[in-house]
């Protein structure tokens, strides 16, 4: 997306970038029970900037030949390290004191949410801390990830302080430091799977499909210039398919039924690869508050501040654009302890509202028709009656680099409340017009006059949101079958459609693998 392009045009890496990336103008969708041959093509005309896909290994291999092409001798890279902080006021507060320990081949290989997984399983000792190098710092930019080991002990400090304070010391101290940790309501696993566009496709659209009723989501983006694409297989934890072994007879009986367009595409090896695979987990949505520095030469970025799952392409890009704003901070301001500050006052609030929204949508069943279908639809209707005065939807927005996460959620509150106005203006003026009728009605049925109006444009209000609910009320509804519906209804549709899921692999000889998700 821009954000994450403009940060690394900033520092001067874009351009060899984009020399690895491949461009994806648009996409093939298919609705749930259509046939291979009634995908709908959407090639994407409204976006200020073409979207890039990369694997991450290619993204990682990047920055690293600009990292030793231009700074050799001021960026020294080490690999497969712990960093856990032992004092985050070392002398005084002049430095940090750390302890750096060696990782486990496993968490080398291993997603961070699959780690974190092994971890809270008991399952994996993370590093080996019988041997450990101890080192000072002047600044301490932890991106650890999911894993969160910085911030856990920022949290810890945080518990301990405040522990020995009284009512009123806590009340001054203010907001607690801490992780906010959601459940996730609405868990899927994926398998990756190697895909080889046929013949007569285009290879650089990103292609999607799910079942009717909700158990199986497929998403690819390619891999390369070739044809060649990562597919993702989205399951529910539970499902028989999604465990590791599974049986490859009862996965190709799925992809036959479900998935006939990529399954005539998938040989039985493929198939029995995939059955073999174990799951891969997303992560959960958390995001650190209320400030991002502790002291004055610690700072949090990246996924150990706002963890997303990857369907809205904004979780690397958002942490690219991170970066970029630690690097301004630093640039203007006269000190680390105000540039550390500077930078937990600009992001810290933006952390929040990103993680809410995405959490926002991604609920199931009732609570995602409220905070996902029904203000999609809304939008839908209300910007284009009044573009001026209501935005396109949340997911449209959420691309947009000019419009920060915490005004964007500002502003769909805002919209929320005008919509309603709006539908509660127009019921109350029905009312006012069919006052005539009413009163007949009321005479013929000897009811009160208000008791038949309050009938009347209750089942009138009820009938027109009914009828436009209804044709997005389908079990396992996807977000883009959600905005093709709506798009259907807008001969001028100017909303971005969703960004493509993530997807990511271990084994190195997959093509499908460690894909970037939604692009840069």
């Amino acid at each position: 997306s821009g954000r994450g392009r403009a940060a690394l045009r900033e520092f001067g890496v874009w351009d060899d970038v984009e020399a690895v990336c491949t461009a994806v103008p648009g996409r093939m969708d298919w609705a749930p029970d259509a046939g291979p041959d009634e995908g709908v093509e959407r090639i994407f005309t409204d976006r200020p900037v073409m979207t890039q896909v990369l694997p991450r290994d290619k993204l990682v291999g990047v920055l690293h030949s600009h990292i030793l092409a231009n700074y050799p001798e001021t960026i020294e890279l080490n690999y497969g390290r712990e960093v856990t902080p032992l004092d985050f006021d070392h002398e005084g507060g002049s430095s940090v004191y750390v302890a750096v320990s060696d990782c486990s081949s496993d968490v080398l290989r291993g997603m961070p949410s699959d780690v974190a997984q092994k971890v809270a399983e008991h399952s994996l000792s993370l590093c080996d801390v019988d041997d450990l190098e101890l080192v000072r710092t002047e600044l301490l930019v932890a991106s650890d990830g999911t894993q969160r080991t910085v911030a856990t002990e920022m949290a810890r400090l945080d518990a301990e302080e405040r522990a020995g304070m009284g009512p009123v010391g806590r009340l001054r101290a203010g907001e607690p430091f801490r992780i906010r940790r959601y459940d996730d309501d609405n868990q899927r696993i994926y398998k990756t799977v190697p895909f080889k566009v046929p013949e007569g496709w285009r290879k650089d659209l990103n292609y999607s499909a799910r079942s009717k009723d909700g158990r199986v989501f497929w998403d690819s983006l390619p891999a390369n210039d070739s044809g060649e694409q990562c597919a993702v297989l989205l399951l529910r934890k539970d499902d028989e398919l999604a465990q590791m072994g599974c049986d490859p007879a009862a996965l190709r009986k799925v992809f036959d039924e479900v998935l006939p367009q990529f399954s005539a595409n998938l040989d039985d090896d493929t198939v029995a690869r995939v059955a073999e695979k174990p799951p891969s987990f997303l992560p959960k949505f958390r995001y650190a508050a209320p400030r991002l520095n502790q002291g004055d030469r610690t700072v949090l970025l990246g996924d150990s501040i706002h963890t997303v799952k990857p369907y809205f392409g904004l979780g690397a890009n958002s942490a690219l654009e991170d970066v970029q704003i630690l690097k301004q901070s630093l640039e203007s301001t006269s000190s680390i302890k105000d540039a550390t500050r500077m930078f937990s006052e600009r992001r810290a609030d933006e952390s929040r509202a990103l993680v809410q929204i995405s959490r926002e949508l991604d609920r199931p069943g009732v609570l995602g028709a409220f905070t996902f279908v029904i203000p999609l639809i809304l939008d839908s209707i209300f910007s284009k009656a009044v573009p001026g005065l209501f935005s396109p939807n949340m997911i449209a927005m959420l691309q947009r680099r000019d419009q920060s996460f915490v005004a964007l959620q500002r502003r769909k509150r805002i919209e929320r409340l005008g919509q309603v106005t709006v539908l509660g203006t127009v019921a109350a003026g029905l009312g006012l017009v069919a006052r005539g009728s009413v009163r007949a009605l009321a005479r013929l049925t000897g009811r009160r006059g208000s008791t038949v109006a309050s009938i009347l444009v209750g089942a009138m209000a009820s009938i027109a949101v009914v009828r436009k609910i209804a044709a997005f009320a389908v079990r396992g509804l996807a977000p883009a079958d959600v905005l093709n519906k709506a798009r259907r209804e807008r001969e001028e549709e100017e909303e971005t459609p969703i960004y493509s899921i993530s997807a990511y692999d271990d084994s190195a000889d997959d093509v499908s693998s460690n894909m970037a998700g939604g692009g840069i």
